[in-house]
């Protein structure tokens, strides 16, 4: 086992991928058993939502969320069982909740269905006020900061890596943004394809529905630090119900974050989940740390490889 600082990091909505979890939860029965408590957490039949449905219907907010949480502690599960553990854990967005649930601040079942809620909330907030969200990739954080600063109704969402911050808000204001990059020279914009403008003022009602069932958990402190990417910084068991509540407007601050793990001595970063999304973040922020997704058997075979070369 290496003895370097190790990160586990959970994704976040839009890393999802139609057949997620299978072949690990086949393969490790302490995986599938996350799925089945996940399912009766969630009212939602997660073993067939993620291994079988389609990917159209998986994106769906209230279902995509709990379903990649369920994953990502599935698979979370399958490298406990091998002897894996972080050091620290860190999430982007909903990932948070997953990050939560691996270092017991809460139980499997209690963060699936905050997640659930939180879900609910968001798709429902997002039907009341509708708008979108957009990368923009090539230019300085504080260029974009100064646009949303300009153009009234959007704001910056998602510090994901140096050259790429994604903004949200109201439609007309998301495209004038994008334009106004554009001039600016930014290299590309891309529109998500997400249901609402999440992590911006306009979902508060999705955080004023949330507070209550957020109030109601029981939070242990963490058996391991967990990095906030409302703060940047390790939070302790009695800040972590208002962050959750927080994070739903807030910006997700993740290369801040990255960036004070790595000052902190984490050089290795394992994305336990489906896809790649934060392993390419972390190349990007940094070069020289190792980042490597986990998601299925393959990759968790070469996860003992690269740590016992490291």
């Amino acid at each position: 086992m290496s003895a370097q600082k190790i990160a586990f990091c959970f994704p976040g909505q839009g890393s999802l991928e139609a057949g997620m979890g299978r072949e690990i939860a086949q393969a490790f029965p302490e995986a599938m058993q996350v799925y089945e408590r996940a399912s009766e957490a969630s009212g939602l039949d997660l073993v067939r939502l993620c291994f079988e449905a389609p990917e159209e219907e998986l994106v769906q907010t209230e279902v995509q969320q709990p379903a990649l949480v369920a994953t990502s502690l599935a698979v979370l599960a399958a490298l406990r069982s091998r002897g894996f553990e972080p050091d620290v854990v860190v999430g982007h967005s909903v990932g948070e909740l997953a990050a939560l649930a691996a270092v017991e601040a809460l139980g499997i079942e209690e963060a699936i269905a905050l997640v659930r809620e939180r879900g609910l909330a968001m798709a429902a907030a997002a039907r009341e006020n509708p708008g979108s969200m957009a990368a923009i990739l090539g230019l300085e954080d504080a260029v974009v900061e100064g646009l949303c600063e300009k153009i009234t109704r959007v704001w910056p969402a998602n510090y994901n890596c140096p050259g790429q911050i994604v903004v949200s808000g109201e439609n007309p204001a998301v495209d004038e943004c994008c334009t106004e990059a554009q001039l600016q020279g930014a290299r590309r914009t891309v529109k998500l394809r997400v249901s609402g403008a999440f992590h911006s003022p306009l979902i508060e009602r999705a955080a004023e529905r949330l507070r209550p069932a957020v109030e109601r958990a029981r939070f242990s402190e963490p058996i391991a630090p967990f990095m906030s990417t409302v703060t940047a910084k390790i939070e302790p068991a009695q800040r972590l119900a208002a962050l959750l509540v927080d994070q739903l407007t807030a910006p997700v601050k993740f290369t801040q974050a990255a960036r004070e793990l790595m000052r902190q001595g984490v050089k290795v970063f394992v994305e336990v989940g489906p896809g790649n999304v934060l392993t390419g973040l972390l190349k990007r922020i940094d070069r020289s740390v190792k980042a490597i997704p986990v998601g299925d058997l393959a990759s968790l075979e070469k996860l003992k490889e690269t740590l016992s070369s490291a």
